[in-house]
């Protein structure tokens, strides 16, 4: 009987597919532990942040919350007035007459933590003529002395010493007397009868946009530095998921090629041995 020998073919099938599990160790390079589920490898979900992404966050954080106090603080107290005063329109005046009253004001000043005493400050008058309506009117320093006192052109702080709230006032007096009717900038409301005009805006446009700008770009800042942190752990996440698929994908054909070598080998004998 004439010996025959039978092809061995061996097709692999339903073969398990492994999950590799990435396990760090100290020196660094990652193992991977396979496990009889059918998915592809997983890597931490969360991976640990460095010391310079956690100031980072910190940083960020602190920037977001000191903005947030500087529109608090800065919107009582400027943007709140601001939208609450009158909004007044710039002309030019020219001084028509100055003078200081007979009959001082009284005030009151302290010189100490439990000293008070009753002072008196001269009240300096300057009438002035609006160039684009001849209206004739009161001129005060800004908004808050005309609310202050509507008569006087300013109101000084009072102390004891009553010359030199005179001699104060005298200067400024003499200051408008040697305008000889020259115009200057003014500052009148348009939508208001009152005759008060004032020569210098407390909040004018300048500090009204240094008060949002400022804490806008402290808030914009603190928010790009923490998306970029944030941005930087996602990119360091899909890096090692990469990283890991890549391995596993590379761990598992030697192995697959190397059984099914096994195999053949293992076929090729039996048939040899049924020859003879």
């Amino acid at each position: 009987m004439q010996p025959f020998s039978i092809p061995v073919q061996i097709t692999l099938q339903g073969s398990r597919r492994r999950q590799g599990r990435t396990v760090f160790s100290a020196s660094g390079k990652s193992t991977y532990v396979h496990h009889n589920d059918g998915d592809l490898p997983d890597v931490h979900k969360k991976l640990p942040s460095s010391a310079g992404e956690d100031r980072a966050m910190l940083l960020g954080f602190a920037m977001m919350g000191f903005s947030v106090l500087m529109f608090f603080l800065l919107g009582t107290t400027i943007l709140k007035p601001f939208m609450l005063s009158t909004q007044r329109e710039e002309s030019n005046c020219t001084t028509i007459h100055t003078h200081i009253m007979d009959d001082w004001l009284d005030c009151v000043f302290t010189c100490g933590a439990d000293c008070r005493g009753q002072g008196k400050y001269p009240c300096l008058q300057v009438l002035v003529n609006l160039t684009h309506s001849g209206q004739k009117a009161l001129l005060h320093y800004n908004e808050e002395a005309a609310q202050i006192n509507s008569e006087c052109f300013y109101t000084p702080k009072c102390h004891r010493d009553g010359n030199d709230l005179l001699n104060s006032a005298r200067d400024i007096k003499e200051f408008f007397d040697h305008k000889n009717g020259t115009p200057f900038s003014c500052f009148y409301s348009p939508d208001s009868q009152s005759e008060d005009v004032v020569l210098t805006k407390k909040y004018d446009q300048m500090v009204i946009f240094h008060c949002l700008f400022w804490p806008s770009l402290t808030l914009v800042g603190g928010i790009l530095i923490i998306g970029m942190v944030r941005l930087t752990q996602h990119l360091s996440l899909l890096c090692e998921k990469h990283s890991a698929v890549r391995d596993e994908v590379g761990g598992k054909a030697p192995h697959t090629e190397q059984h099914q070598l096994k195999l053949w080998s293992s076929g090729r004998s039996g048939g040899r041995a049924e020859k003879f």
